[in-house]
């Protein structure tokens, strides 16, 4: 399934996303830096990609890490999960966070992200005084773990 998606340049530097393989779920976000960024150890920093979207109503932005990013570099986005929502209209950032001991560099267009457009629901919470019962019931974290 393909739609389109509307992207603003805000630096003339700035890359299109851009998908690896032609069933790739993410697209690529690149830096959008004048010159390589040094993230120190288990620190965060804020990586422009020097664009904007506008994605559908009902639409959101997933920001990803790149697998290849993390696993040799260490640097993947802080949040785990960053979201742009379709009403957002800013720049789009990447707050990567350096999980490493040492200090790693970024370099200007390196792809630091990748970009999954995924469709959402928003829910209408009702307050209540009960809920219904399940076998699980309020068993938490690895409570559904073999014994």
């Amino acid at each position: 399934m393909k739609m389109q998606v509307a992207i603003k340049k805000l630096n003339e530097k700035a890359v299109i996303p851009v998908y690896g393989s032609e069933y790739a779920a993410g697209a690529d976000l690149y830096a959008c830096i004048d010159a390589e960024i040094t993230v120190a150890p288990h620190t965060t920093v804020l990586v422009p990609t020097g664009l904007a979207l506008e994605l559908p109503l009902g639409y959101a932005g997933l920001i990803y890490a790149r697998s290849g990013l993390a696993t040799k570099k260490g640097l993947a986005p802080a949040n785990k999960v960053g979201v742009v929502d379709c009403d957002y209209r800013g720049e789009v950032k990447v707050a990567l966070h350096n999980h490493s001991d040492i200090p790693q560099t970024v370099a200007v267009g390196e792809r630091v992200a990748q970009l999954v457009i995924t469709p959402y629901i928003t829910a209408e919470f009702v307050e209540t005084d009960g809920l219904s019962k399940t076998v699980r019931g309020e068993g938490g974290f690895g409570s559904t773990g073999s014994k």
